[in-house]
């Protein structure tokens, strides 16, 4: 009873601690990569006895004391950068984080001129200005006025 008490006392403690991490960055990692051998599931998810065993190869290399990235550079150099399941942020794969962006600010920018030129928009100088009455000819004006009944 009293471990019980200490150990709801101490866990929230622990908790707020920086760089605590009740699982470890194994099973983060394993939730992050792909699967090289379940296509288009991550590690974590795949059911396949090849990637259980590399799940427990994660986590006994973080047992071990080796670092997160020396462990994702040997994955990388196994596997290749097909288990990444974001492109890296350099060369070929910065497209995939430009392109957006790109895509996004000449939309908006195609968006905003169709709706200009489409609602008519501060543009009136294309157009141009209505014939004025008097320059009409007069015995066209008597016919209209005839036709109307004024």
């Amino acid at each position: 009873m009293l471990v019980c008490g200490l150990l709801l006392a101490i866990g929230p403690a622990l908790a707020e601690e920086p760089g605590f991490e009740p699982e470890g960055w194994a099973y983060k990692m394993a939730a992050e990569l792909l699967s090289p051998f379940c296509p288009g599931r991550t590690l974590a998810e795949c059911p396949s006895p090849n990637a259980e065993s590399l799940r427990l190869w994660i986590i006994t290399q973080e047992a071990a004391g080796r670092s997160r990235a020396d462990v994702e550079e040997e994955l990388y150099a196994r596997y290749g950068d097909d288990i990444r399941s974001a492109p890296r942020a350099e060369g070929f794969g910065l497209t995939a984080y430009v392109l957006p962006i790109l895509a996004f600010v000449g939309g908006g920018g195609f968006l905003a001129w169709f709706l200009k030129r489409h609602t008519g928009g501060d543009d009136d100088d294309d157009q141009p200005p209505p014939p004025a009455v008097a320059d009409l000819d007069p015995e066209l004006l008597r016919q209209v006025d005839e036709d109307l009944g004024g």
